[in-house]
């Protein structure tokens, strides 16, 4: 087994690298290997037409779309018919909000957070103007964190769901979402999971989380701008439908898919598959494994990497007192993701990332759409908070080039 991710090889995957930029705006949305350039490509050059004819190039996208409906329920251990393909996680989640509405009295209950990115927030919150009760389960403010205990305290019998994070966008923590699951499940609710920033650097399997709902963006796996929804089979069959009449209430996933998909879009989709196969082949050649074990392999790989190369930032900013980490200071895989905010005593953020920018640097500033957490920790005023994230194909030399510029700059 490879204890080492060819840093080399992988960032020759990804055509952007070559422009001399540092990123590390990948919380924000990832690069595209060449493999998902080059299914895209295909897709509009051989098959750009209405799928399910039964004339050749019409067959051809059938074929592909079909394939890479199959490689993202296999990303997170799902059934084809229990997996979204839509524009937008925020969509994906007004459109599931909207679902539930029939199930809902107007003493139910249902609980968000002020962690999530507003896409797991915004709309579960609407739906106290149809007479739903909303509870906050909110941070330690001391610590940015998620107190389980708090949740317990917060659940009734009439609670019918929680909606939670798996993996903060702004702090990296990562949440125990199994624990999570077992505590609302044994109250007799549901748990929709954001995992939008978690997916980039772990695998997911929804069967082992015992997740209701899970929510991934594809744009920050490796992907185009699209975005993916699990909804469990059996939930999903009760969902009353969002889409047109003639479709039946049996017609799983159609139900929540409103309006037509972006063909092109989803047929590039496959070479994110196509992405994970290859780096499993050149890390573990001739090695005879089906794809989830592959997933599991490369993920390990990659999450070993990122802990690597953010050990030497978090000592970094750990030994200058005018900078606040936002979060747990640690590097440790099992606790965090690479993601790291923070805030410089004295100097603005949007300032702190326009200097970072000016050495070619791909750092932002802001809320990044988790306005609640950033607003409750008081950092609104100053710009949000700074936001640098790691994704594997970062290198060593890349978090030494953000350490020097910290140490210039600030």
């Amino acid at each position: 087994m490879k204890d080492r991710l060819d840093i080399d090889f992988v960032r020759r995957q990804f055509p952007q690298l070559a422009d001399g930029w540092v990123y590390l705006d990948n919380a924000g949305g990832t690069l595209v290997p060449a493999s998902v350039i080059q299914r895209m490509t295909a897709f509009l050059s051989e098959s750009q037409v209405q799928p399910n004819g039964a004339y050749g190039p019409s067959m051809l996208a059938t074929e592909r779309l079909a394939e890479a409906k199959s490689a993202m329920a296999a990303l997170l251990n799902a059934s084809v018919d229990e997996v979204i393909l839509s524009h937008s996680t925020t969509m994906n989640v007004y459109v599931l909000a909207n679902a539930f509405r029939s199930r809902l009295a107007a003493d139910d209950e249902v609980i968000v957070t002020n962690l999530d990115h507003e896409a797991n927030n915004g709309a579960w919150r609407r739906l106290a103007e149809s007479g739903v009760a909303v509870k906050e389960w909110a941070v330690n403010p001391e610590t940015a964190e998620l107190d389980i205990a708090d949740l317990e305290r917060l659940l009734t019998e009439r609670t019918r769901l929680v909606s939670v994070t798996h993996c903060s966008n702004i702090t990296g923590s990562i949440n125990d979402i199994e624990s999570i699951a077992r505590l609302v499940h044994d109250a007799g609710a549901l748990i929709c999971v954001d995992g939008v920033a978690y997916a980039p650097h772990r695998r997911v399997d929804v069967r082992a989380l015992d997740a209701d709902i899970y929510l991934c963006s594809l744009y920050k796996i490796y992907g185009p701008h699209h975005a993916l929804m699990y909804v469990r089979r059996e939930l999903l069959q009760e969902l009353k439908s969002q889409t047109h009449f003639f479709i039946g209430e049996d017609r799983l996933p159609l139900k929540l898919n409103v309006g037509g998909y972006n063909y092109e879009m989803i047929g590039s989709l496959t070479g994110i598959a196509d992405y994970f196969r290859t780096l499993h082949h050149h890390h573990w050649p001739g090695a005879n494994a089906d794809f989830p074990d592959q997933l599991g392999a490369v993920y390990d790989l990659m999450a070993r990497h990122e802990e690597r190369i953010a050990a030497p930032l978090v000592d970094a900013l750990r030994a200058r007192p005018n900078i606040q980490i936002i979060g747990r200071m640690t590097a440790d895989r099992r606790k965090r993701v690479p993601t790291f905010s923070f805030v410089v005593e004295g100097v603005e953020s949007a300032e702190v990332a326009r200097r970072l920018n000016a050495r070619h640097l791909g750092a932002r500033n802001g809320h990044f759409y988790a306005y609640r957490i950033v607003d409750a920790l008081g950092h609104l005023p100053r710009g949000g908070v700074v936001r640098t994230s790691l994704v594997h194909y970062n290198s060593a030399d890349d978090v030494e080039r953000l350490i020097q510029a910290l140490t210039d700059v600030t």
